[in-house]
Protein backbone atom coordinates (compact mmCIF):
# COMPACT_ATOMS: atom_id res chain seq x y z
CA UNK A 1 0.00 0.00 0.00
CA UNK A 2 1.33 3.22 -0.89
CA UNK A 3 1.56 6.84 1.52
CA UNK A 4 -0.40 9.67 0.32
CA UNK A 5 1.18 12.75 0.45
CA UNK A 6 -1.50 15.40 1.39
CA UNK A 7 -0.94 18.49 -0.64
CA UNK A 8 -1.08 21.71 1.96
CA UNK A 9 -4.23 23.94 1.53
CA UNK A 10 -1.44 26.90 1.55
CA UNK A 11 -1.10 26.34 -1.82
CA UNK A 12 -3.80 26.08 -4.45
CA UNK A 13 -3.01 25.87 -8.12
CA UNK A 14 0.42 27.34 -7.61
CA UNK A 15 -0.62 30.59 -5.91
CA UNK A 16 -0.77 30.86 -1.65
CA UNK A 17 -4.23 31.53 -0.24
CA UNK A 18 -5.46 34.62 1.84
CA UNK A 19 -2.17 36.50 0.79
CA UNK A 20 -4.21 39.90 2.04
CA UNK A 21 -2.29 42.83 1.76
CA UNK A 22 -0.72 43.69 5.29
CA UNK A 23 -0.65 47.44 6.51
CA UNK A 24 2.44 48.91 6.92
CA UNK A 25 3.76 48.95 10.68
CA UNK A 26 3.21 52.80 10.55
CA UNK A 27 -0.64 52.78 9.58
CA UNK A 28 -1.00 49.94 11.93
CA UNK A 29 0.51 51.89 14.69
CA UNK A 30 -1.57 54.79 13.88
CA UNK A 31 -4.77 53.52 13.94
CA UNK A 32 -3.94 51.50 16.98
CA UNK A 33 -3.10 54.41 18.59
CA UNK A 34 -6.06 56.49 17.22
CA UNK A 35 -8.08 53.72 18.41
CA UNK A 36 -7.03 53.99 22.41
CA UNK A 37 -7.41 57.30 21.97
CA UNK A 38 -11.21 56.97 20.78
CA UNK A 39 -11.40 54.90 23.95
CA UNK A 40 -9.81 57.57 26.44
CA UNK A 41 -12.51 59.75 25.25
CA UNK A 42 -15.36 57.65 25.57
CA UNK A 43 -13.84 56.47 29.31
CA UNK A 44 -14.02 60.51 29.84
CA UNK A 45 -16.90 61.43 28.73
CA UNK A 46 -18.54 58.72 30.67
CA UNK A 47 -16.63 59.69 34.04
CA UNK A 48 -16.77 63.44 33.46
CA UNK A 49 -20.71 63.79 34.56
CA UNK A 50 -20.09 61.33 37.51
CA UNK A 51 -16.81 63.58 38.57
CA UNK A 52 -18.59 66.67 38.43
CA UNK A 53 -21.65 65.39 40.36
CA UNK A 54 -19.39 64.29 43.20
CA UNK A 55 -17.61 67.91 43.03
CA UNK A 56 -20.78 69.51 43.48
CA UNK A 57 -22.22 67.52 46.30
CA UNK A 58 -18.47 68.16 48.30
CA UNK A 59 -19.43 71.28 47.43
CA UNK A 60 -22.54 71.21 49.25
CA UNK A 61 -21.57 69.62 52.29
CA UNK A 62 -19.00 72.22 52.75
CA UNK A 63 -20.86 74.96 53.03
CA UNK A 64 -23.83 72.95 54.87
CA UNK A 65 -21.60 71.97 57.45
CA UNK A 66 -19.95 75.67 57.26
CA UNK A 67 -16.45 74.70 56.95
CA UNK A 68 -15.51 76.84 54.39
CA UNK A 69 -17.38 80.16 52.55
CA UNK A 70 -18.95 80.94 49.12
CA UNK A 71 -15.69 82.36 48.33
CA UNK A 72 -13.97 80.12 49.63
CA UNK A 73 -15.26 77.93 46.56
CA UNK A 74 -15.19 80.37 44.06
CA UNK A 75 -11.02 81.32 44.90
CA UNK A 76 -10.22 77.45 44.88
CA UNK A 77 -12.03 77.42 41.48
CA UNK A 78 -10.29 80.22 40.12
CA UNK A 79 -6.68 78.54 41.55
CA UNK A 80 -7.73 75.50 39.53
CA UNK A 81 -8.45 77.86 36.15
CA UNK A 82 -5.17 79.58 36.89
CA UNK A 83 -3.45 76.13 37.09
CA UNK A 84 -4.97 74.91 33.99
CA UNK A 85 -3.92 77.47 32.09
Amino acid sequence: MSIKRTVSRKRVQGRAVGGAKKKSAAKREDSELSRQLEDLREQVDIVMPEMTARIAALEHLLREKQLCTRQDLISARAFVRMQEA
